[in-house]
């Protein structure tokens, strides 16, 4: 028994699914515009020196050694040895055999330093060494 009849008809409330999917799409959007400008080198703040040739490139599987400018030497974040440098090199390249190295010394560091971690990589064997500078601003 109905007391009440509405001229209107009576509908079942529904989810519109079409603004969620653009709402998650413009989200998803979002993030990985924002992830891939996050690019986060695994090395210690090092005043580098300029280039006109120089482009960012960042792959994950890349070994960087740093030298600062007193000639001590770093792997990602941690100080280590001239030998254990040895050691870690010759991990990283049974792991990858064309693992790309990147060398990166401050505007300040002596030649011979650089030019010591250079020939130990090249010693361990490694093919694809490269050195780290920031590009020079176009006036």
């Amino acid at each position: 028994m109905q007391l009440h009849s509405s001229p209107v008809p009576q509908r079942k409330a529904r989810i519109e699914i079409i603004p969620l999917i653009d709402v998650m799409f413009f989200l998803l959007a979002s993030f990985m515009m924002i992830s891939l400008s996050m690019q986060n080198m695994q090395s210690r703040k090092m005043d580098l020196p300029e280039a006109m040739t120089a482009r960012p490139d960042f792959k994950p599987d890349i070994f960087n050694i740093g030298v600062d400018r007193t000639g001590a030497i770093s792997v990602g974040k941690t100080n280590v040895a001239m030998e254990k440098l040895d050691e870690m090199l010759t991990a990283a390249l049974k792991r990858n055999t064309n693992a790309p190295v990147f060398i990166t010394a401050d505007r300040e560091t002596l030649h011979g330093a650089v030019n010591r971690v250079l020939d130990r990589v090249r010693r361990a064997g490694v093919q694809r060494v490269a050195f780290t500078v920031d590009p020079k601003p176009v006036k």
